[in-house]
């Protein structure tokens, strides 16, 4: 099972730049992804990268502003978030999955086919 550790939250203002990092320890050969939970709402899918870092999917709304990449050399996964939002806030949490290395292994599992990281909340502020 995957240990993760995200990095790379904090403060910043809309339209400009963030990269969130996830360190992986364990056996990571899997599909990789990012979710995040905004204040008040359920946990959603933002963003999935397989397991060779060679297809990726994101959800509508962040489409075109993040890019999600992964070294599997050095056992990390980022996201780039270009041009934030006001509605990015939100605690990003990465996820790994234990049974594929399909991005759908992300997209569509659930939860209890995925390990956890503890989270990195993201503010964008105006």
């Amino acid at each position: 099972q995957a240990q993760l550790v995200e990095s790379g939250g904090g403060l910043v203002q809309a339209g400009r730049s963030l990269r969130l990092s996830c360190a992986a320890s364990g056996f990571t050969n899997y599909a990789m992804g990012w979710f995040r939970q905004a204040p008040g709402k359920d946990r959603e899918f933002v963003a999935a990268i397989n397991w060779s870092g060679h297809a990726t999917y994101y959800t509508d709304s962040v489409q075109g502003r993040f890019i999600i990449s992964r070294d599997n050399a050095k056992r990390m996964m980022y996201l780039s978030m270009n041009n934030l939002k006001l509605e990015d806030t939100a605690v990003y949490y990465c996820a790994a999955s234990r049974t594929g290395g399909s991005t759908g292994a992300i997209v569509q599992a659930p939860p209890e086919n995925l390990s956890w990281g503890q989270g990195t909340l993201v503010t964008v502020s105006s």
